[in-house]
């Protein structure tokens, strides 16, 4: 995480509720309306925590390929809908409706990526453990070890390499053969270096007594008034928006042909996409809040001079106002 985040620090069943109900919602409500708002605000957010330049690199690096191909793939092979716009040689058509799906499931693959990335960020593997560690013992473990595994795996494999990189050994180096031998080695090692993990692991879960007859878990999350109010505005924002969906003002179908419903925008639809808006920005909105508490909190202590310490943008100074007036 770039920083200490509002949200993140919000007790996990609010985080996972939140998440559980973004992406949900964003998976099976394809309208374009909503589907952009999702992406929007998981751009928004991502930003927040990992910064812009990461997003960048992720969206150049997965994201824009990732859609161009399900954009592209959906209407080569899908050939429903009503409306042609181009007859191929074998007789197939690429009609309207199987582009516009296409461009629907490209947002929702980015949405889900876009989403899971902070989702990575907030909900560690220690939040989910809390949840689920009595429910599913093993699963939510195992679950657990592999999100913290596939992390870890990548910075060590980016050890190894600069290792190998700096001894002339990577497989970046030499001619075809010798790049094949030197990503073996590579790979060699990380083999090794996974089992000695396991091991160590396993060792150190035997010492501190795990599936021992009534062992107890330490946890430092207690479920406060903040995050009762934060069940509450997922709860009734929730709800507003399935009140809107179900009653089919925010209705899509793309075969056999496009029909959008909520446009032009009715009492209904306009409730259900705000209240979408409302629920997908609740981090932004926690953030954005405690910046302007922060940035009041320093304005008020900068302000009280008469205090035996102030504060500058280096930190507390010990001088007090007799000893500025010299």
């Amino acid at each position: 995480m770039k920083k200490k985040d509002a949200f993140g620090q919000t007790h996990p069943l609010v985080s996972f509720l939140y998440y559980v109900l973004v992406i949900g919602i964003s998976m099976f409500c394809l309208h374009p309306a909503i589907l952009l708002l999702s992406l929007v605000s998981g751009m928004l957010y991502a930003v927040r925590l990992k910064g812009f330049k990461a997003v960048m690199k992720m969206n150049l690096k997965f994201l824009l390929p990732g859609m161009l191909v399900v954009a592209v793939v959906n209407p080569a092979f899908n050939h429903y809908g009503v409306t042609p716009l181009l007859y191929l040689n074998n007789g197939n058509t690429v009609t309207l409706e199987a582009i516009v799906y296409g461009l629907a499931l490209a947002l929702v693959l980015a949405i889900s990526l876009t989403w899971f990335t902070t989702y990575n960020v907030i909900m560690t593997s220690d939040k989910f453990i809390y949840l689920f560690g009595r429910l599913i013992p093993a699963s939510s473990l195992i679950l657990s070890m592999v999100f913290r595994f596939i992390p870890k795996f990548s910075q060590q494999l980016q050890v190894v390499r600069n290792g190998q990189k700096s001894i002339g050994r990577d497989a970046s180096n030499g001619n075809l053969w010798q790049k094949l031998k030197h990503a073996l080695t590579t790979f060699s090692i990380m083999i090794t270096w996974s089992l000695e993990n396991a091991i160590d692991t396993a060792d150190s879960m035997k010492a501190r007594g795990y599936g021992l007859k009534g062992r107890t878990a330490f946890s430092l999350y207690r479920l406060d008034r903040r995050d009762k109010g934060l069940l509450c505005w997922l709860t009734l924002t929730s709800l507003l928006f399935f009140w809107s969906w179900w009653s089919g003002s925010l209705y899509v179908s793309y075969n056999p042909q496009i029909i959008i419903s909520g446009w032009p925008l009715t009492f209904s639809s306009f409730s259900g996409i705000f209240a979408f808006l409302l629920l997908a920005n609740l981090p932004l909105f926690l953030g954005l809040l405690e910046d302007y508490q922060w940035r009041k909190l320093t304005k008020t202590v900068t302000n009280q001079t008469n205090l035996p310490y102030y504060f500058t943008t280096g930190g507390f100074s010990h001088e007090t106002s007799e000893h500025r007036k010299f």
